[in-house]
């Protein structure tokens, strides 16, 4: 989308988690983990815009206003293993187990045909990045990413009995969320009915790697501004619904409905339903470097929300009951997405290739192999079975953490919106990958 920027993260994360990784101006890596400490200071801050904050207009345009029933399961139990290190930062680290042979896992055909077909399509970035979580070496897939080219879709259960073996990280205890591309009321140009700006990147938003400056940073990076000779923060939501952007020429669009363009960078990508009839996609582009705040979260521990109420659905009925309180609290979040237009093929994942509806999931790079394909046995039906790890997320971290993604479309939102699944998980290894972590006794 990429998805990995904002997103990522499932929705059901609005109630319970903060979904975009970035702390202060601090940007997440490629696994959505994020570097901590404060921002810098700042003595001469550019004045910003004090004017009143834009009201909240709702203009609805996406159907399907309630979230799917869940569909009840009994989760396969995670395997003993030892207990994770608190010093665990990666999956190497967090200790591997082995799991059962592919075939007792009962993956049905069409799972197995789709994630086959995502597998290959990753293949070509597999083999070429470093894999950060210590479990495979890119010469690992060279086996099993060669036979792919040219294996039948159909047999696609003896294709991943053959080049794979299973492992699970860490007590394998697994939380799953779910996202999907959303389709909003949009235009390229503002208009009656569409005034709510779509900006690409500023050219004054900048990206600092740390460990440029020190070895002791390697690995942490910070988003910000210069300020005459200081480093600061970038402009937060509310300070950009001000207007701090205006006059810049940053509009690639405008979006009909704020709260659904919310949402749509809460994804971190999506297609805009133009007053012609046509479609703009837009992808992420980057953040502000500020925290993401999930409102479904606060309203919960306020009490002005239910448990069961904090879905997308819930959420989105919340705030347009009272456009004012609304704007306000969608102004909490301080994050906001900059998206670019995208054409040819989409949404892109972080592995730089489309995703697929019911076969992709975003996943923690040091803890899952980008590419890799991963088994979920949840306590709700719908996303157990095979996927393909191809996109990241903010408040996508650590092990056995997973946010699926549904598509386009009433049903995938429906399905994403309330999604929030708790099981177990186990990763699809190349079994050289398996042979160096659990050697034979």
């Amino acid at each position: 989308m990429t998805a990995r920027r904002a997103r990522a993260f499932g929705f059901a994360c609005l109630a319970a988690l903060p979904l975009l990784g970035g702390c202060a101006s601090v940007i997440p890596d490629s696994g959505g983990r994020v570097a901590s400490g404060p921002p810098p200071a700042t003595t001469k801050p550019t004045p910003t815009p004090t004017g009143p904050v834009r009201p909240y207009q709702p203009r609805p345009s996406e159907s399907g206003a309630v979230a799917a029933k869940p569909i009840p399961a009994t989760p396969t139990p995670p395997l003993p293993a030892a207990p994770v290190p608190a010093s665990a930062t990666t999956a190497a680290a967090s200790g591997v187990v082995a799991g059962p042979a592919f075939d007792k896992l009962g993956v049905a055909a069409e799972q197995a045909k789709a994630a086959l077909a995502a597998f290959r399509l990753s293949c070509p970035s597999v083999q070429r990045r470093a894999d950060v979580s210590g479990l495979t070496q890119g010469a690992d897939w060279t086996e099993s990413c060669n036979a792919a080219k040219s294996w039948a879709d159909s047999d696609a259960n003896t294709f991943f009995a053959r080049y794979f073996g299973t492992v699970q990280v860490g007590t394998g205890t697994a939380f799953v969320t779910g996202y999907y591309e959303p389709e909003i009321a949009g235009s390229r140009t503002k208009r009656a009915g569409y005034d709510v700006p779509i900006y690409r990147r500023p050219a004054d938003l900048v990206d600092v790697d740390l460990g440029q400056f020190s070895d002791d940073l390697k690995g942490r990076k910070i988003r910000g501004r210069v300020d005459g000779t200081n480093f600061v923060r970038y402009y937060d939501r509310a300070t950009i619904e001000r207007g701090a952007l205006e006059g810049r020429g940053l509009e690639i669009a405008y979006a009909a409905d704020a709260a659904e363009f919310f949402f749509l960078q809460v994804q971190g990508s999506g297609r805009l339903r133009l007053p012609d009839g046509g479609v703009m996609r837009i992808g992420y582009d980057t953040q502000n470097g500020r925290d993401y705040v999930g409102i479904g979260k606060l309203l919960l521990d306020r009490g002005e929300l239910q448990s069961g109420q904090a879905s997308m659905q819930g959420i989105l009925a919340y705030l347009r009951a009272d456009p004012v309180r609304g704007a306000a609290v969608m102004n909490e979040n301080p994050s906001w997405v900059f998206f670019r237009e995208i054409t040819g093929p989409g949404p892109l994942g972080a592995l730089g290739v489309p995703v697929t509806g019911r076969a992709s999931v975003a996943a923690d790079p040091k803890y899952v192999p980008l590419g890799a394909p991963v088994f979920l046995s949840l306590d709700r039906a719908e996303p157990n079975g095979l996927w393909v790890a191809q996109d990241t997320g903010g408040a996508i971290k650590g092990a056995n953490r997973f946010d699926s993604f549904w598509g386009a479309g009433d049903s995938a939102r429906a399905i994403a919106g309330g999604m929030s699944g708790r099981g177990s998980a186990l990763l699809l290894l190349p079994r050289a990958s398996i042979a160096r972590l659990i050697p034979a006794r």
